[in-house]
């Protein structure tokens, strides 16, 4: 099948690269000409595992082209996918002017039967602005449909989830397009859920919610943790091996961040509002969110007493792990309040650190974990990136000026720590 992809971000270009993997002919368009640019030559603008070689194997076979040309690509293809950016508003809201002007550009070049289809996180009904948007501009009343198929791909892990889903959500509003989306997606063994287009677009942001929810009540629990000398981890594992609850999403930390959950759930508490419900469940959601960074903080005070003038040093600045990305990332807010109790910051991570030096310039950036731990006064670990796994820990006890470790993902065993010397603290144990 031909597929125009338009907008070349995460869901976007890995979306995009994988239809091009399993067979068909995809056109990935977007307004930026240097992105494009180094796209058509394999460079790919943020840092996703196994996704620059597919992207490389599949430009190489013809199977995959990248361009600004968002006419051309629209009328040389008979499925295309609006993947822009919906980036939130103040109010939590989500801005959907991109969509908006896609679907404008698309009813202009419409000249065979087409099916438009929503890969971008969008508020329930947004088809209808689709659709009424086309229909104001299709002079020669060309056919078509509007279809919903929202993403569930993890930063990190967007390859895999693409090609080896748990469902394939496809909305849509007659039979037509549904058999047009099933084919497309045939080649991936998975099972399709077919809905109507209100249920498909609500699927992606209560997935999100609930998946909110997962962490901010496991952080909660973390809290009576620490009050009753029990093991988040026991606690946590406990909790799991429920097969109705399951382990996912059941790892206490600092808190969720990134480009969904946080954005999804304010979106839809928003939703919520319009429709005339007080999403209070979801409200309380985000205050535990923010609250469990700020309670890390405090854990860092207490341990350290007065931060003036101490040196801290970060391990982890992505959101996660196997990622650049630092959209909402916990590790802004946490070095954002030390910094305001007048701590000295000092930080790595393997991929975030250009991204994160946009951010927050007026922090160190060191090439490796030991040249953070080297003359701090504690460190701190925020994201659990692989290689912190594996430090040399005897080594750094010898380069902090005080053998503290604050961990904010429990990575490390309590009892191996306090036997090399550590005062170790973590969350919830």
């Amino acid at each position: 099948m031909k597929i125009a992809m338009i907008g070349t971000g995460y869901v976007g270009l890995t979306s995009g690269a994988c239809f091009a993997l399993i067979g068909h002919n995809v056109i990935c368009v977007d307004k930026d000409e240097h992105k494009i640019h180094n796209l058509n030559k394999g460079k790919i603008p943020f840092f996703e595992p196994k996704l620059s070689q597919i992207i490389k194997s599949n430009i190489k076979n013809g199977r995959l082209q990248f361009t600004n040309d968002i006419n051309q690509a629209i009328k040389q293809s008979n499925i295309i996918f609006i993947a822009v950016g919906t980036p939130p508003k103040a109010s939590g809201e989500l801005d959907l002017s991109d969509i908006k002007d896609v679907a404008r550009v698309i009813s202009f070049n419409l000249n065979n039967y087409k099916v438009i289809v929503e890969k971008s996180t969008v508020p329930v009904r947004t088809y209808e602005k689709i659709k009424m948007i086309i229909d104001k501009n299709n002079k020669h009343k060309i056919k078509y449909d509007v279809a919903s198929n929202p993403e569930f791909l993890r930063e990190g892990n967007a390859v895999n989830d693409f090609l080896y889903p748990d469902r394939i959500i496809i909305g849509t509003e007659n039979k037509r397009a549904q058999k047009l989306l099933n084919k497309l997606y045939q080649p991936i063994k998975s099972p399709i859920l077919n809905t109507d287009i209100e249920s498909a677009e609500l699927i992606k942001h209560a997935s999100n919610a609930f998946l909110s929810m997962k962490i901010s009540f496991i952080n909660t629990i973390s809290i009576i943790c620490e009050l009753t000398n029990a093991s988040i981890k026991k606690v946590a594992q406990g909790i799991g091996l429920d097969r109705r609850i399951g382990s996912d999403f059941l790892n206490a930390g600092v808190g969720y961040g990134g480009s969904c959950l946080p954005k999804d759930l304010q979106s839809f508490i928003q939703i919520a509002d319009k429709l005339g419900y007080d999403y209070k469940l979801l409200k309380e959601v985000a205050y535990i969110n923010q609250a469990q960074k700020e309670r890390f903080v405090n854990k860092i005070k207490k341990v350290l007493g007065r931060l003036q003038e101490k040196q801290l040093g970060i391990l982890g600045l992505s959101f996660k792990p196997n990622t650049d990305d630092m959209r909402f990332a916990p590790s802004i807010d946490i070095i954002k309040m030390l910094k305001k109790h007048g701590a000295k910051i000092k930080a790595y991570d393997p991929h975030a650190m250009n991204n994160a030096q946009r951010i927050m310039p007026d922090i160190e950036y060191c090439q490796n974990p030991y040249d953070v731990a080297k003359a701090s006064d504690a460190l701190i670990l925020i994201t659990e990136w692989k290689e912190f796994r594996n430090l040399n820990l005897s080594k750094i006890k010898k380069l902090l000026k005080k053998p503290i470790v604050i961990d904010g993902r429990n990575i490390f065993e309590p009892n191996k720590m306090k036997q090399i010397g550590f005062n170790y603290q973590s969350i919830g144990q």
